[in-house]
């Protein structure tokens, strides 16, 4: 299974949902059928690294975020990703956009997942305080701790 994760620049929220899942994976032993990436709707952070706020967040976590670069999502993607997953609604809202038809149950927001699953957004930090960071890595790894569970089932299959 092929997940991505998409935000506006591909430099805050999606990178750590994917270094986050990334994570959760491989303690999970799934690494060989779970393949995840990331990716921005925007090209303006094509090549950059993490922003350094999301990088110090992850890191105080025990992440490692130093091997990311930035890139933009392509709609050919979604013929070879099970799941895309969007940050927030305005993204989600672009790539059903993008999707066509035939890929519209592949695109899903993140905190549709779970027990908690709800249409809220995970906000933006990056014109934001410092701790905004923090919050979005917490709602980034209670959802991707659902998404496995939910999609776990789906490789047993």
């Amino acid at each position: 299974m092929r997940i991505c994760f998409v935000c506006s620049g591909n430099i805050c929220r999606s990178p750590s949902a994917e270094i986050v899942m990334r994570t959760l994976v491989r303690r999970a032993g799934l690494d060989s059928e779970v393949e995840v990436c990331s990716a921005g709707l925007g090209d303006w952070h094509v090549g950059e690294r993490a922003d350094p706020r999301s990088a110090d967040a992850l890191t105080a976590r025990g992440y490692d975020a130093s091997g990311h670069r930035a890139r933009q999502f392509d709609r050919g993607w979604f013929d070879d990703h099970e799941l895309v997953v969007a940050m927030d609604r305005s993204h989600l809202r672009d790539l059903r956009r993008m999707a066509g038809a035939a890929h519209q149950d592949q695109v899903r927001l993140l905190t549709s997942f779970g027990p908690d699953a709800t249409d809220e957004d995970v906000p933006d930090p990056y014109y934001g305080v410092v701790d905004g960071f923090a919050d979005v890595l917490d709602l980034v790894e209670r959802y991707c701790a659902a998404l496995l569970d939910e999609v776990r089932p789906r490789l047993r299959a």
